[in-house]
């Protein structure tokens, strides 16, 4: 199969986490955590608390765009049909020059209504930047291949992996960087058996599925092993089509009516990688590290195994790893939270403050696995809400459930304020993870 060139150089923006220019954008101390409590929101958010759940944001580039961060108004946000994540359609604020948000807010004083870009239908298969009714229908095929029995199928192997790798830290010593010996490889190798890449590929699948989504490579190296990771997915869909087997993306070749050109399939495989690998990766190493951090709640989990899917959703809501990449583009004006958001406007939402609402939680900075389960937003809500959640939650309670158990003395092999934190990304997490169980 010939991968067209454009589609190679495009590829990286899709599994890597960072969106630089919404880096450059944001107020930095909105993103950046604090190193006296990494597990908090970045100080910025913090400080905006009583200001409103809906406030005016001011990006790099001149454009106002809107912070969303009481849980609510996120929520009617994320639910209502006038706010588009489509960005092929709708101007995004955070992907904007500065004359272009000049333009937007120039049109905005002028009452103009927004109009599309006129594409008469998408032929991607990127469907979390797609509103419905193209994003219904390739969100429904994929929902139709996470059925329970391949959950269930899965679980198995998932702790298969895990024991694996715990077995392989202890043969290596008593030491061990938990991000990759442990946290990264799970997710890594359950993509795998989802999409359905032989044993013997695995090895060169996974190395450039770390180098693409690297914070620490250069754009130059995940440039490269991004074109040769979809050059790889390539070749594995007309594999596929040749030869198919009890996989996702057997079944997404396969099964859909009217079918999925290569194009859609390789963005499909592209969405799974990046949204089902990096997300659960570092929930593992952050959670092992709040966890760690927290050792009167980890004591509770130990003295109380009952309570692994509890403490899956505090820590999912307690540390909200989706930082401020969830963004909306207002259709026409909408009032949310008793404020005007004017048509063409973006709508940032906030999710690590969100999952902190005072109105809805008690105590909400405070790490408690006994806490009452409420629905959060880590997963987020409405059309868009991940597809993936359930396989995320399976992914959680098997990794830590194995890795304090078969690990009972395991804990931080440098200070806490010494473990390098993922402020570089849009994806919160940890770099590296040092720890020791001697």
């Amino acid at each position: 199969m010939n991968v067209p060139q454009d589609r190679i150089e495009e590829q990286p923006t899709v599994t890597g986490s960072e969106t630089v220019a919404l880096r450059q954008l944001m107020p930095p101390e909105l993103l950046e955590r604090s190193r006296t409590c990494p597990f908090d929101p970045a100080p910025g958010l913090e400080q905006r608390r009583g200001q409103g759940p809906v406030q005016p944001l001011e990006l790099g580039n001149g454009a106002r765009a809107w912070l969303v961060t009481g849980f609510a108004e996120a929520r009617e946000v994320l639910a209502d049909p006038r706010f588009s994540s489509d960005r092929i359609r709708y101007r995004d604020a955070t992907q904007m020059q500065p004359h272009e948000a000049a333009e937007l807010a120039s049109a905005a004083e002028r009452g103009e209504p927004v109009r599309p870009a006129p594409i008469e239908s998408r032929t991607d298969g990127m469907f979390i930047f797609m509103d419905p009714p193209e994003h219904t229908r390739l969100r429904r095929l994929l929902t139709g291949q996470f059925t329970v029995r391949r959950m269930k199928a899965l679980e198995s192997r998932v702790t298969e992996i895990a024991v694996e790798h715990i077995e392989a830290m202890k043969a290596a010593g008593t030491e061990a960087d938990l991000v990759p010996a442990y946290a990264l490889p799970i997710p890594s190798l359950v993509i795998c058996e989802l999409l359905g890449v032989d044993y013997a590929q695995r090895d060169a699948f996974q190395e450039n599925t770390a180098v693409a989504l690297s914070s620490t490579a250069t754009d130059e190296q995940r440039a490269r092993a991004g074109g040769e990771l979809y050059a790889f997915i390539a070749q594995l869909i007309a594999a596929k089509r040749a030869n198919p087997a009890d996989d996702l993306l057997s079944g997404l070749v396969h099964d859909a009516d009217p079918p999925l050109t290569d194009a859609q399939l390789i963005d499909l495989a592209l969405v799974l990688l990046g949204a089902g690998h990096e997300t659960t990766a570092n929930m593992l190493a952050l959670g092992t590290f709040a966890l760690l951090d927290n050792p009167e709640q980890l004591a509770a989990l130990r003295a109380d195994p009952g309570l692994i899917d509890q403490a899956v959703e505090e820590l999912l809501r307690y540390l909200s790893i989706i930082q401020l990449g969830v963004t909306r583009i207002a259709t026409e004006s909408v009032t949310v939270g008793g404020v005007r958001i004017p048509a063409g406007a973006t709508v940032v939402i906030a999710v690590p403050e969100i999952n902190r609402d005072s109105r809805r939680w008690s105590d909400p900075d405070r790490l408690d696995l006994r806490r009452e389960r409420t629905a959060h937003l880590a997963f987020g809500h409405g059309v868009h809400q991940c597809l993936g959640q359930q396989l995320a939650r399976i992914e959680m309670r098997i990794g830590y459930t194995e890795l304090f158990t078969r690990l009972p003395n395991l804990r931080l092999a440098t200070p806490a304020e010494e473990v390098p934190l993922r402020n570089d990304m849009l994806i919160f997490g940890v770099h590296s993870l040092p720890v020791t169980w001697a």
